[in-house]
């Protein structure tokens, strides 16, 4: 096995009988945390409508956490950018670049990230969104060069910038895309793994040198909730089970507290939940670490991204304290090897 990096990927939850200031107030304290425990980027996602999910405005997040740490990267993963003219999204990019040079990432989805009503609002025109991204893409990648001098409309801050861009996608699409164009490619892995190890294949395939990268660099999401023990990992768990019951059964809200689950799902539910949330490191640091271990193995990534919705926020630091010690003890015995 081979070190690689380990990041975060944060929803900024809000857990039931909490506001959403109170999860940013988490977030920033956790990427804190996440900065002293040597983590790499520090991911924040767009969805909207969602009263469980506090990171609607994602470059605003962003600035906040930037200006509370100093070193570790931080990024969106990603921003729905069919939400967004591609001019908009690379000035807010190039004004955090312009802020915190060398720290920005910005991590692009194709998804509307909420319900179709609810993207109408955002677009009042739901028109091409979707079949527009690769256009978009490359419009907003051309954005971040340096402008010519005759060039009509350039992004201020922006053209010029360092700001790393990233595809991110839960099928073969967007890893066909980040491919064609030379881009590093994150997969969602965390709530949809199905066609994980497809994407990975046509992306490492048919990957062509870019501006941007002359090799590919996948990223892949994993869920990982660690405790003392492995049945108190197992409870934290339950949080983010029953959010994803909740959320398919049309009735998204706050993050639940943890509670046993007999009774809260269907035996179909408990299916669909066990297979969307697959990809899952859930246990005692032990336990964690050999199934973080055999997931790499696995699916060879050259990043993981580590997502942990749990209800109590001493818990979920708590958590990633003992990913990083199995961070560390995977790395050591790589370089034993």
């Amino acid at each position: 096995m081979s070190t690689i990096p380990f990041s975060v990927l944060d929803l900024a939850p809000v857990p039931e009988g909490f506001t959403p200031s109170d999860a940013l107030a988490n977030t920033t304290d956790l990427a804190r945390q996440a900065e002293r425990l040597g983590f790499t980027r520090y991911w924040l996602a767009e969805h909207h409508n969602m009263p469980g999910i506090a990171s609607a405005a994602t470059s605003v997040v962003i600035a906040h956490v930037a200006a509370h740490t100093s070193t570790i990267r931080l990024g969106s993963g990603g921003v729905m950018l069919p939400n967004h003219a591609p001019l908009v999204i690379a000035e807010q990019f190039g004004t955090l670049a312009a802020l915190h040079p060398g720290r920005i990432d910005l991590g692009l989805g194709r998804a509307p990230g909420t319900d179709q009503r609810t993207a109408w609002a955002l677009r009042r025109d739901l028109t091409g969104g979707g079949e527009r991204f690769p256009q978009d893409v490359v419009e907003l990648l051309a954005y971040f060069r340096e402008a010519a001098p005759d060039q009509k409309i350039r992004a201020v801050p922006g053209a010029g910038l360092d700001v790393p861009v990233w595809l991110l996608g839960s099928s073969t699409y967007s890893a066909e895309l980040a491919a064609h164009l030379g881009l590093p490619f994150a997969f969602a892995s965390h709530f949809a793994p199905d066609m994980l190890l497809d994407a990975l294949a046509i992306y490492r395939d048919r990957f062509q040198p870019s501006e941007y990268r002359a090799t590919p660099h996948a990223m892949v999401a994993i869920n990982a909730i660690a405790a003392e023990t492995d049945e108190d990992a197992a409870f934290l768990f339950t949080s983010a089970q029953q959010a994803f019951v909740n959320l398919r059964r049309g009735m998204p809200g706050k993050l639940p507290a943890p509670r046993p689950m007999e009774g809260i799902w269907s035996q179909a539910e408990q299916a669909m939940v066990e297979r969307s949330l697959a990809c899952s490191a859930v246990g005692s640091q032990a336990t964690i670490t050999r199934q973080i271990a055999r997931f790499i193995d696995q699916v060879r990534p050259d990043e993981l991204m580590i997502a942990a919705n749990i209800h109590d926020h001493a818990a979920r630091k708590r958590s990633f304290e003992i990913v990083a010690a199995a961070r560390d003890a995977l790395s050591a015995e790589a370089e034993a090897a």
